[in-house]
């Protein structure tokens, strides 16, 4: 399949890797490949800024979503969680909490969501009768995935899936 993609589709799938690796994730979820979208020059790239979404507005979002520590969710029980990590780095060391976690280096795996991500990639351009992926076949292909994270980020960045599809010319799914 990669055979078909091009270089900057590629492109993308290398960032989504660095991407998950900033935010010490375990694996390389949908979201991830988004972020790396957003610093995409191309089709994919410049539909997602269209509809507002750019790296510097996405990459705190998705940080604040994928973190196993809820900041809103403990913010609720009047738990500031900027406080709680300062002092325990003060007391165990730069990154304490995160003890446990995936290091920066080394092979990440993509989760199915991911993997699903790229078949769907495949199908857009297959539907669309086109030999080469690009980063707009990409795009198509995470938001036909519908993961519930990147839902989310979109919601809270106000855009969704069916806007970003015909931003990045294609059709919206069909429930």
């Amino acid at each position: 399949m990669f055979e078909r993609f091009t270089d900057e589709a590629r492109r993308a799938v290398v960032l989504a890797q660095e991407e998950a690796r900033e935010l010490r994730a375990e694996r390389v979820d949908p979201v991830h490949l988004l972020l790396a979208l957003t610093r995409d020059p191309s089709r994919g790239g410049t539909a997602l800024r269209a509809a507002g979404v750019d790296h510097d507005r996405l990459a705190p979002v998705a940080a604040a979503v994928g973190d196993p520590l809820d900041p809103a969710a403990l913010a609720a029980l009047g738990v500031d969680l900027a406080q709680v990590r300062a002092s325990a780095e003060a007391v165990f060391g730069a990154g304490a909490l995160d003890r446990g976690r995936r290091p920066t280096g080394g092979h990440l795996p993509f989760a199915d969501g991911s993997k699903r991500a790229l078949q769907e990639s495949l199908r857009a351009a297959l539907r669309r009768k086109e030999r080469r992926l690009d980063s707009g076949h990409v795009l198509l292909g995470v938001l036909a995935v519908g993961d519930p994270t990147v839902t989310r980020v979109l919601a809270q960045l106000g855009t969704d899936a069916g806007s970003l599809q015909e931003r990045a010319g294609g059709e919206p799914e069909v429930a």
